[in-house]
């Protein structure tokens, strides 16, 4: 059934061409058909031509037109066999190689011309049908065109709906990884000195600070799920909060403001609030710093965060974080740099345009 429905249009003009060539056949007069083996050949090698279409569209669109060159001047009776021309004409049209299919068909209505130029005054075919068959050729390209671009938009909308399900997925997989990634690490290095400290009253605070953060982490959950609903995204107006939590783990976090606060296009604020977060993670996860610093740039082009600790430097691990605040910053047609510092520690810097993101 598959072969079928694949070559249900060849195997339909195949039929018509032979039933055609079958019927003009018995129709005839009593006089011996003119070369009738000869017909008979060019209209099945046109016909067979055709199943091979799909590969070989131009050169099947050659070869029915010399066949039919070879079957209307030298065969009697006429049957269909131009139908078949026809159809590879279209199909080459529609492959996108229109400029061929102009090139053939022209090619075909010249090779017409001089026949009837040089059989003189027994011409086959007359001025009105000899235009009626260039207005068939053309109209057969211009479908077979029209046909191509349809499907090419077609396809083009397909490409940009899928390319736009695989961004959508990046994102929600850096959404989860910055909320959760965050919190879970340090809840994780709390839990570290909550099992191993000694000290009874540092054992209570961690485990207290792991209560308040796995609080904040599903607080956190919540908020990315809402926006993932459309709806409020994270702000700058929260890095105090990051800075707090930051700090309930032993970091000393100074925040710094550059210029004006404004307020600034969403996707801007989601970005620079989540490369805050993730930076201050890696902080704690990696840096063994004991001060970091978060400054805010605003200008009336772009908004800036820089993020510098004074740990132990070295190259950045690479990762899901690093990654993923480069994607966001150049998402939005921004720049994204992480680089240990000449005077020890390590820097995260993120440039976010606005004008990109309105």
């Amino acid at each position: 059934m598959a072969i079928l429905r694949r070559y249900s249009a060849d195997i339909a003009i195949t039929v018509a061409v032979i039933a055609s060539s079958v019927a003009v056949s018995l129709g005839a007069s009593a006089e011996p058909p003119r070369n009738a083996v000869l017909g008979w050949v060019c209209a099945v090698l046109a016909c067979a031509a055709l199943f091979l279409r799909r590969r070989h569209p131009l050169p099947v669109t050659i070869f029915t037109a010399v066949c039919c060159a070879l079957y209307y001047p030298y065969t009697d009776p006429d049957g269909f066999v131009l139908l078949a021309f026809a159809f590879a004409l279209y199909n080459n049209a529609s492959t996108g190689r229109i400029r061929s299919a102009a090139i053939v068909a022209a090619a075909a209505m010249g090779g017409v011309a001089v026949g009837e130029a040089r059989g003189g005054a027994a011409r086959q075919v007359d001025n009105f049908a000899f235009l009626l068959m260039a207005g068939w050729f053309i109209a057969l390209v211009a479908v077979g065109a029209v046909t191509y671009y349809r499907r090419e938009a077609e396809r083009t909308k397909e490409s940009e709906a899928q390319r736009r399900a695989t961004d959508e997925r990046l994102r929600i997989a850096r959404e989860l990884h910055d909320v959760l990634g965050h919190n879970l690490a340090l809840i994780n290095v709390q839990a570290g000195a909550a099992l191993h400290g000694k000290d009874p009253a540092k054992s209570e605070e961690a485990l207290a600070t792991i209560k308040q953060t796995s609080k904040d982490a599903l607080r956190e959950l919540r908020a990315t799920l809402g926006m993932l609903r459309q709806a409020d995204t994270p702000s700058l107006a929260r890095v105090a909060e990051l800075a707090e939590s930051a700090g309930a783990h032993g970091l000393i976090v100074r925040t710094e403001i550059d210029g004006t606060a404004r307020e600034l296009p969403p996707a801007v604020e989601h970005a620079a609030f989540r490369v805050v977060q993730e930076a201050l993670t890696n902080v704690a996860r990696h840096a063994a710093a004991g001060t970091v610093v978060v400054r805010i740039g605003y200008t009336d082009h772009d908004v800036s965060v820089q993020i510098d600790d004074d740990g132990r430097g070295g190259a950045a691990k690479p990762g899901n974080g690093i990654r993923g605040m480069a994607e966001r910053a150049e998402a939005l047609g921004g720049e994204f740099a992480a680089a240990a510092r000449e005077n020890g520690g390590f820097r995260v810097r993120a440039r976010l345009p606005l004008r990109a993101a309105r």
